[in-house]
């Protein structure tokens, strides 16, 4: 189990960042990021296990805006239309903020580099890391997300419009069943979810942080941060890219196109697969996972 704690005055906006770490200090160290509104208490324990099952450290933490980590309370509301329209006034911060706040982890925690894994927003914060801070990063997992460049890895219509409808939660069991909900809109049909871990992850989520304001501002920080397409052609350690072929939230064509930017870059698509992590498939990822960070160190 994570333990958490509390990284002080990390990277250059002097943050504080909440994390956990599993494993042996003598196993290569992996950092894993989430997504937009996850915490670190959101990736499932036994795909945590299984990673420490494979001879690696396992390090999670909390993105700015989420869990115990910073809030950037007092910013302007974040305006999500106005920044697809092209209006970037209310962009607090971008992702090479985000970015520099995970290598200030990474520094705090005495680590030279680092393998990492992204899921969802934390695949395009990891990828951003790999881009602006190239000499902390050993491999790179990227996993159900995409590039930021126009027309690829989008959202399906109809489980946007599902998904963003009605007014935020405002209570634990709201939450709980907006949560539900989401799970069985952008999850995976070929292994249908746990609805009592579901809710159960939901409400320590909750009772963690509940902030929509945050929210809204990883969500305009992840579309102002624009298209890495050519950054990541600078990429040059090794480099794994996850792709559920069933995603609803992220289309599978963003996998492809982060593969394609890459050089070298290994493509797993996985049938069934949506936009969560399957206990059917954590020994399949943990292995993908493990090779990527065995290239890495053998590049090392």
């Amino acid at each position: 189990m994570l333990t958490e704690r509390l990284a002080h005055d990390v990277g250059p906006d002097r943050l504080t960042i909440a994390y956990g770490a599993l494993g042996s200090p003598d196993h290569p160290p992996v950092l894993l990021l989430m997504g937009i509104a996850a915490q670190l208490i959101s990736w499932p324990a036994g795909f945590l296990d299984a990673l420490v099952a494979r001879d690696l450290q396992v390090i999670c933490m909390d993105n700015r805006d989420s869990g115990h980590s910073t809030h950037m309370t007092g910013a302007p509301p974040a305006d999500l239309p106005a920044v697809l329209g092209g209006a970037l006034g209310s962009v607090t911060y971008t992702l090479s903020h985000m970015a520099a706040d995970a290598v200030g982890l990474i520094d705090a925690l005495g680590h030279d580099a680092v393998h990492l894994v992204g899921a969802s927003m934390g695949a395009a914060i990891a990828q951003t890391i790999a881009i602006d801070h190239p000499a902390r990063v050993r491999s790179l997992t990227s996993m159900m997300f995409t590039t930021g460049a126009p027309g690829v890895g989008l959202i399906h219509p109809d489980a946007a419009k599902e998904l963003f409808a009605g007014p935020p939660a405002t209570t634990r069991d709201a939450h709980i069943a907006r949560m539900l909900r989401a799970r069985a809109l952008v999850g995976s049909p070929a292994w249908p979810f746990d609805p009592d871990e579901v809710a159960r992850i939901a409400g320590l989520c909750w009772d963690r942080d509940h902030d929509d304001a945050a929210i809204a501002r990883q969500a305009v920080a992840t579309v102002a941060s624009g298209d890495r397409t050519a950054d990541l052609g600078s990429v040059r350690v090794p480099t794994l890219v996850v792709h559920g072929l069933a995603d609803r939230m992220s289309d599978s064509s963003g996998g492809r196109a982060t593969a394609a930017a890459i050089p070298g870059a290994e493509l797993l698509l996985i049938e069934g697969m949506g936009h969560d992590l399957p206990a059917a498939l954590w020994p399949r990822l943990a292995d993908a996972v493990a090779r990527t960070v065995q290239r890495g160190e053998a590049a090392a």
